[in-house]
């Protein structure tokens, strides 16, 4: 700033200096003169300092640039080396947080290769849970078959009732409340033969049945058929009621009621459910319908019958047991009385002996007390108990 307003001082100094001198005018005067002198040399200094001003301007500004461009190279290192800290922390940061992830990642994956193992391990178990389900279903899906052909066969039909039956009886009543294929009176033969006291008497058991009407029945894809079935099938079970009561129930040998087993809960489900008066018929006939479940109440009951029974039949022994044991308590109460007694005589007798000993004692202790003189008489007895002893004279 200083050096600008030092030239325009001097274009000042020059401009009057100009227009002093020029030319066509009068003579300056003298002291005009020196003051123009003097002005010309004050111009020549400013110039001077000017240009000294000028010079010293240069360097300063070469000296700022200079410091600026210091500053600025220190700047930009600063920067650098900031810049450079920044990134060394931003990458270590993103490096700890990469590593994290990574752990986190890594322990994500490991515990889901232990689930998914977990998970197979028990997919295989199911699958073989499932596949061991599978083959029973297909051994049951052949036992069905199987059991389906022993139905359509009357014999198989018929003996695989009579297993059915027998087991069930087996496992419920004792071996002599019951008997096996029983021959009766009449030439027939039971499949079962229960026997009960009287009344009611022996139960005939049998265990056959119609079923191919039930199955036609069943098969049945049309009213019109399922209509005949269902007369055949009410027919066959009718019949059936009625030879089961000719032949099992024997007046003076067995109940007079018998029992029809079906070894199937659908066939009974269906006579109770659509046929109810088959069932009505065979209360008529005297002759009970049972399923394997109602069986097993029926055989219930009858196990407690009998126990009832074998109770009643006990009993009297239980009251004649009762009373001898009356009698033994009541001779074990009569001889404790006598002990007693003898206990008491013994007491006495230990009492009177008690007091004989203590008679001997005293008598021994006046023993003791006698006293025997120089001259070898007897000194004067002194009386124990009692009676005060006398004083012996002294020795």
């Amino acid at each position: 700033m200083v050096w600008i307003v030092g030239l325009l001082m001097l274009a000042g100094i020059g401009f009057i200096v100009f227009r002093l001198a020029r030319p066509g005018q009068a003579a300056p005067d003298p002291q005009l003169a020196a003051t123009l002198a003097a002005l010309s040399m004050t111009q020549a200094e400013l110039a001077g300092q000017i240009k000294q001003i000028s010079a010293d301007s240069t360097v300063g500004q070469a000296a700022l640039t200079r410091a600026l461009n210091e500053r600025l190279d220190a700047l930009g290192t600063n920067m650098l080396e900031s810049q450079n800290s920044s990134q060394a922390t931003l990458a270590r940061a993103l490096n700890e947080r990469l590593d994290a992830m990574g752990k986190r990642v890594g322990d994500s994956l490991i515990e889901t290769t232990e689930k998914t193992t977990q998970t197979m391990t028990d997919l295989q178990k199911r699958l073989a849970v499932i596949d061991e389900a599978q083959r029973n279903l297909t051994e049951l899906s052949g036992q069905v078959v199987s059991l389906q052909d022993i139905l359509s066969n009357k014999q198989a039909r018929g003996a695989f009732g009579e297993v059915q039956l027998g087991d069930m009886v087996r496992d419920m009543l004792p071996p002599s409340a019951y008997q096996l294929q029983a021959q009766l009176s009449n030439g027939r033969r039971a499949d079962c033969l229960i026997n009960l006291p009287n009344p009611p008497g022996s139960i005939a058991v049998d265990s056959k049945f119609p079923l191919e009407a039930y199955r036609a029945l069943r098969e049945a894809r049309d009213d019109a058929a399922r209509a005949l079935a269902a007369r055949a099938f009410v027919t066959d079970v009718r019949k059936h009621v009625d030879d089961i009561s000719a032949r099992y129930i024997v007046p003076g040998e067995t109940a007079e009621m018998a029992i029809m087993f079906l070894p199937s809960e659908a066939v009974y489900a269906e006579l109770h459910a659509n046929f109810p008066q088959v069932v009505e018929y065979g209360h008529k006939g005297r002759v009970f319908i049972v399923s394997p479940s109602t069986m097993w109440a029926t055989l219930h009951t009858m196990r407690a019958i009998l126990k009832d029974v074998r109770m009643r039949e006990q009993a009297g022994v239980i009251q004649k047991e009762v009373m001898e044991l009356f009698e033994d308590v009541s001779r074990l109460r009569t001889r404790t009385t006598n002990l007693r007694k003898h206990f008491g005589n013994v007491e006495s007798d230990v009492r009177e002996i008690e007091i004989s000993a203590d008679k001997i004692i005293r008598r021994a202790d006046r023993i003791k007390e006698v006293q025997i003189s120089d001259d070898g008489a007897a000194a004067e007895e002194r009386p124990i108990g009692p009676v005060t002893a006398r004083t012996l004279p002294p020795n």
